[in-house]
Formats: structure tokens, C-alpha cells, sequence
């Protein structure tokens, strides 16, 4: 048998087993490693380059050993999920760099960080001043973790007092032309609304190379042809535009009439018209 064809089965056989290997370790080995995984993707890796280059070799030799050096890192990852001491001593434990607005200088020395190296992990985290951190961890996989000080996050929703309804995640309906049928059914849509969205911004399904739908029900599109100009989503905006109007309009009524019957009748309609942009609005948000 040639060496080449040798080096070609050997190739194969033990890249196949490399593959299963991996995803049998999991996708954090494909992430976020520690030493004990950084080093065991090394030796497989190892493993393979050599017997694959070596047609004398014995295939059998590169199987036990990268069984071995499977199973061994396979059993650490399943003590680790049972033991915290033990997942400390292979993965490591976070590291306070920054408490209570102060800088553990100790701690930066132990996991041997320099000022420069703390200033350059908060700029990653678009900090510029370390006295805006309120706390701040060093997390195993080397990340640093950062808390602003409570006047240097931005203002959510929460801190406003306002309630916002849930939201789904948007949903790729249409890709490369096809249409993608699970996430439409995902937000409760089908094919008719899809060819009737396409239809209001006069766009045929094969000059789609992007489609996606959000929780409201609205279209957004990425054409083949980037010189057509696409209509951004507006029913939601008019939905709410049309109400608001037609509150003002009952206001006006209102206003306007000198029948006390019909200014009382109008006066009643609008704050339920009120009432009613005020339960909507945060759907149409």
C-alpha cells in the first residue's frame, strides 16, 4: 500500500476521531479555556500531526492515546460539576481587582497585572476612569468583569418606573432568497403575511438576501440589489399616530359643542381613547 494513501486514510480517521472528541468535551472547549483544556487541545492536537505524518506508525498507538487524553479531561469536567473545590483548583477562582471604588493593589501583584494592564481591561470595557468602577473581577477564563458606579450606568427602564412589555427575540424568516418557515411560526406568522409584507414594499421574495421580523410583526429586508431603496416598517408608528389622533379629535368635539350631552359623551370617549394609548403604547414602544 502507498505511503501517501497510508498518510491519507490515517489523516481522516484520526481528524473524524479528533472531531468527536471535541464535541464530546463540549462547546466550552471551543471558548473559554483553562489550563488543564488549553493544554489537553495541545497534546491532541499533537497526537494527530505526528501519527498522521508517520505511515510506519501504529494507527492503534494514536487511538489510546488520544482515548486517554480524552477521558481524562472528561472525567475532570464531570468532578467539576460535582465538587466547587475541586473546579477551583483546575479552572482557578475570580480575583477582585476593584471593591467599593478601590483598587486591590495586592490582589494585582498576585495575579501579576500592572497598572497598565488594569487601565487597558477597563478601556476594553469602554471605562476610561478607574474611580467611575464601583467593582471590578478578574474571572478565570482572564475577562475582567466590571460594576460602574451606580451614576455611571446608563438609565434603564426600571430606573425610569415605566413597564415594558415582553419582548420576543427578532426572528431570520427569509435567508439567501429562501423562506425560513420554523421562525415564522415562532412569531405566530405564515406565508401570507410574509408575501403580503413583501408586496407593500413592492419587493420579490428571490431579491431578498435578509429578512427578519420582530416581535410586532414588522419586516425588515436587505436586498441582492443594494441601489433599491427598501421602506422601513411604519404600521406600528401610525397605529399609535392614528389613535393619539383620533383622541384629539374627541377632545375637539369636545370643545366645540354646545350640547351638554354631547360634550359629556365626548369628554368620556376621549379618556377611554386615553386609557387605551396608555395600555398600548408599550407594546408599540
Amino acid at each position: 500500500m502507498p505511503d501517501w494513501f497510508i498518510v491519507v486514510v490515517k489523516s481522516l480517521s484520526l481528524l473524524a476521531v479528533l472531531f468527536a472528541f471535541t464535541k464530546l468535551l463540549g462547546a466550552k472547549q471551543l471558548s473559554q479555556l483553562n489550563v488543564f483544556e488549553y493544554i489537553t487541545g495541545i497534546v491532541l492536537g499533537g497526537i494527530v500531526a505526528i501519527h498522521t505524518i508517520d505511515p510506519g506508525g501504529n494507527i492503534v498507538y494514536a487511538f489510546i492515546a488520544m482515548f486517554i487524553w480524552f477521558i481524562v479531561p472528561y472525567g475532570v469536567e464531570y468532578i467539576s460539576l460535582k465538587s466547587k473545590a475541586f473546579r477551583d483548583f483546575t479552572e482557578g477562582k475570580s480575583t477582585v481587582f476593584i471593591q467599593d471604588g478601590k483598587i486591590m493593589e495586592d490582589n494585582l501583584k498576585k495575579e501579576g497585572y500592572s497598572t497598565d494592564d488594569l487601565l487597558e481591561k477597563l478601556r476594553d470595557n469602554n471605562i476610561f476612569l478607574a474611580s467611575d468602577v464601583e467593582f471590578a473581577v478578574l474571572e478565570p477564563s482572564g475577562s475582567l468583569s466590571v460594576l460602574p458606579k451606580r451614576e455611571n450606568r446608563p438609565l434603564t427602564a426600571k430606573d425610569l418606573g415605566l413597564k415594558l412589555a415582553p419582548q420576543k427575540e427578532p426572528q431570520t424568516v427569509i435567508m439567501d432568497g429562501n423562506v425560513l418557515h420554523e421562525p415564522l411560526a415562532n412569531l405566530n406568522l405564515n406565508m401570507n403575511w410574509l408575501e403580503t409584507e413583501l408586496e407593500k414594499m413592492d419587493v420579490s421574495l428571490e431579491n431578498v438576501f435578509l429578512g427578519q421580523a420582530d416581535t410586532n410583526g414588522q419586516l425588515y429586508v436587505d436586498l441582492y440589489d443594494d441601489m433599491i431603496a427598501v421602506p422601513q416598517p411604519s404600521e406600528v408608528p401610525l397605529l399609535l399616530a392614528t389613535l393619539k389622533k383620533c383622541q384629539a379629535d374627541l377632545e375637539m368635539f369636545a370643545l366645540a359643542t354646545q350640547n351638554e350631552n354631547s360634550k359629556a359623551m365626548y369628554e368620556r370617549n376621549s379618556k377611554k381613547m386615553q386609557q387605551a394609548i396608555d395600555m398600548v403604547s408599550p407594546y408599540m414602544s
